[in-house]
């Protein structure tokens, strides 16, 4: 018989994190894969609508990603600023055990997808975007612009830092990114502002929020 404490294969752990005015659920073992709602049902449908642009994320990563995600809450996080803001900004307890080798180069594997689906999304989108009904928005280029200078901040989180990067300059930008993924996969004690696993989460996150956004409006 099953243990009462056990989790089905198939089942995906989520977390949710409720601020005022916004809630996010995210899947614990899938950094990136989280989605907002204005509570946390209207997040979680969001999570699981979204499921099939993660799969194509895992997919190119390489990574076995589940065929009908089950969802299993696992923890409820109080939310803050960032929350309401619209970025999931709540460092879990969890969030400080350090990373198994192998968990390293998995979460690796599919933040180096998130950044492929979004240089692809650049090279086939229009320069200019649809706006939204009131006319606002950023066009193709700025969003590229916007989620490099927004890693800039984050890599210095996790001790990466660099000057200004031009979106276009392939290898500053290539080489940036190695940096971001060598800080996440390195070994030793947690860097003292963002554990890891935070980290990766929340780059992969603004990420894909962005693929996603710029497909939209394409």
């Amino acid at each position: 018989m099953t243990p009462a404490r056990s989790r089905p294969a198939a089942t995906t752990p989520v977390y949710l994190e409720s601020g005022v005015k916004r809630a996010f659920a995210c899947a614990v073992d899938w950094p990136g894969w989280c989605r907002p709602g204005t509570d946390a049902k209207t997040a979680v449908e969001a999570l699981r609508a979204s499921a099939p642009r993660y799969r194509a994320v895992a997919q190119a990563a390489g990574v076995r990603f589940p065929a009908a995600p089950s969802f299993e809450v696992v923890e409820r996080v109080r939310g803050n600023a960032t929350t309401d803001f619209g970025a999931p900004g709540a460092v879990r307890t969890a969030d400080a055990r350090a990373l198994t080798a192998s968990e390293a180069k998995r979460v690796g594997k599919l933040l180096d997808a998130s950044w492929a689906a979004l240089d692809r999304a650049v090279a086939t989108a229009p320069a200019t975007l649809r706006k939204g009904p009131r006319g606002g928005g950023r066009d193709r280029d700025e969003i590229a612009a916007h989620v490099l200078e927004a890693e800039r901040a984050y890599g210095a989180r996790i001790g990466v830092r660099s000057g200004p990067i031009a979106p276009d300059d392939q290898r500053a930008v290539r080489s940036f990114r190695d940096a971001i993924l060598a800080a996440l996969q390195a070994g030793g004690g947690e860097p003292t502002r963002w554990p890891r696993r935070y980290a990766a989460r929340r780059i992969a996150w603004h990420v894909l929020d962005h693929v996603w956004e710029i497909e939209d409006k394409t």
